[in-house]
């Protein structure tokens, strides 16, 4: 499994690579723009992400922004639904507001921070990722 993480803060960024690299090749961005611009990198090299975990407060886009951009250009690209990366917005934003938005841009999964290992590996699994 291929998967991209964005996240600003080191601490989380470090989490959640020792996490999730058990899983897979991972590759860490520490913003919205670089985790767009990887995006599309990888998939220019035809070796695009299974999994994209999106942290929302970060500088230069925020994950709301990067998340519409890749959706966008998936979209542009004509890739499938069911062929898109599965995205996981990683926030310490836990209202409502906040999650009903991120699922309208497309979304398939929220994860509160502190990120619980058990709740986001039954959450992988779901996804049929792991």
């Amino acid at each position: 499994m291929r998967i991209l993480i964005a996240e600003d803060d080191f601490a989380s960024r470090k989490f959640m690579l020792r996490f999730l690299s058990k899983y897979g090749e991972c590759d860490v961005t520490v913003d919205g723009m670089e985790a767009v611009d990887a995006f599309l990198m990888a998939l220019d090299a035809d070796e695009g992400y299974d999994l994209v975990c999106l942290d929302i407060m970060m500088p230069a886009l925020d994950g709301y922004q990067a998340l519409k951009a890749i959706r966008d250009i998936e979209k542009d690209r004509g890739i499938p639904e069911d062929k898109a990366a599965k995205i996981i917005m990683t926030t310490a934003l836990n209202e409502g507001r906040n999650v009903t938005k991120a699922f309208e841009l497309g979304c398939v999964a929220y994860a509160g921070k502190p990120i619980d290992q058990d709740k986001f590996e039954n959450v992988l699994r779901k996804l049929e990722l792991i």
